[in-house]
């Protein structure tokens, strides 16, 4: 079986992660922090920005794979992985950018949150 949504969100999602990582790597080497955060507020937003995609990005794409695998319609398959890159930009924004407002933050993270209910609740073998 061809897993054509979850490759679609997985490729989108890759190349936010190269950003936020290509963000983190041109901050190191233009603030000549080679190892760390070097308490550098910045690079610790980055830093955060980069590691929290990395913490909740592979579980949606995991169950999203699962929920496609078992047939769950393309409807959900896109609202699952629509809720969840759009979750993993506004978090991503926030923390990579330094900005103050919380409302992108925890936007981000109730879209992606959501995404993750519902990715768990279409893998559901029922």
């Amino acid at each position: 079986m061809m897993l054509v949504i979850t490759g679609l969100y997985a490729a989108c999602l890759t190349a936010l992660y190269l950003l936020l990582t290509v963000r983190v790597v041109m901050y190191r080497g233009a603030a000549n922090i080679a190892i760390g955060t070097g308490n550098d507020k910045v690079m610790e937003a980055r830093v955060r920005a980069h590691g929290n995609f990395a913490e909740f990005a592979p579980l949606g794409l995991i169950l999203l794979a699962i929920a496609e695998a078992q047939g769950s319609g393309a409807v959900w398959l896109h609202l699952c992985g629509g809720l969840l890159l759009a979750g993993r930009v506004l978090h991503g924004v926030n923390f990579s950018y330094g900005l103050k407002q919380m409302p992108l933050r925890v936007g981000g993270m109730i879209l992606t949150i959501t995404s993750l209910v519902l990715g768990a609740i279409l893998a559901l073998p029922l």
